[in-house]
């Protein structure tokens, strides 16, 4: 079974680019380490499997078509291992169904073909921010009830059970549970949890709240995540809790 190897204090964040297009690896490279960040690359899914039992990584950067299969059945078996670790699919695949597919499938982002090595930049750039993100002692916690929020541990609670999150799922319940009642548009929400926005991928706000949802619901029958049709979505506390 894989198990995340534990992360050297100090060290650069570390990406893992799955990628087996030699050409199209190198500019990946090359831009990501002129972000300061430590790339190790993988042409195939078994050696993703290696290195990511060998290294720590912060970050997966993976292409769907591999030359040994698929990277979604990869990216649901690390997902499940590994709630924590952020991963972003770089695919050919355009369309709507396709991208819920991979982002049900576990991943934080999707990234189309072609795209522009500014847009990656971005991405990247904002999803280790997220990922590595840390919050003030005085601000770590939310307590709704039967719900705990907790921002140090980036643990959720609900009814005494702790709920496995993504790091990209965590990020969202405790942005708009911040905001209890507040109705956000998934335009907002894309720009405050995921750190960009960008036109046509308001998708991705929809697969994470459904994802959370999902996870949420065996333990407490009434979601806290609401749709507000027409606009988007807001948290709203269960009656009595603080």
């Amino acid at each position: 079974m894989y198990s995340h190897p534990a992360k050297a204090t100090l060290e650069k964040p570390v990406i893992l680019l799955v990628e087996d297009e030699p050409e199209l690896a190198q500019l990946l490279s090359l831009n990501l380490n002129a972000l300061n960040y430590q790339v190790l690359h993988s042409a195939s899914l078994a050696s993703a499997k290696q290195t990511l039992n060998r290294k720590h990584v912060d970050l997966v950067l993976m292409d769907r078509m591999l030359p040994d299969g698929d990277g979604l059945t990869l990216c649901q078996q690390w997902r499940n291992q590994d709630p924590q670790l952020a991963i972003m699919l770089i695919t050919a695949k355009d369309s709507e169904a396709d991208r819920v597919l991979g982002l049900e499938a576990g991943a934080d982002d999707y990234l189309v073909k072609p795209f522009s090595v500014l847009e990656l930049r971005a991405r990247v750039k904002a999803l280790l921010r997220r990922s590595l993100s840390t919050t003030p002692a005085n601000e770590y916690e939310l307590n709704f009830g039967p719900l705990i929020i907790n921002a140090k541990q980036r643990q959720v609670t609900l009814n005494h059970q702790t709920i496995e999150l993504t790091a990209r799922e965590f990020d969202l319940i405790w942005h708009l549970a911040s905001h209890p009642q507040q109705v956000f548009s998934r335009e907002q929400l894309l720009d405050s949890v995921w750190g960009y926005h960008h036109a046509g991928y308001e998708h991705t706000v929809n697969s994470h709240v459904n994802r959370l949802r999902a996870k949420l619901h065996p333990f407490q029958g009434d979601d806290f995540v609401k749709t507000v049709w027409g606009v988007g979505y807001k948290f709203e506390p269960l009656a009595g809790a603080a």
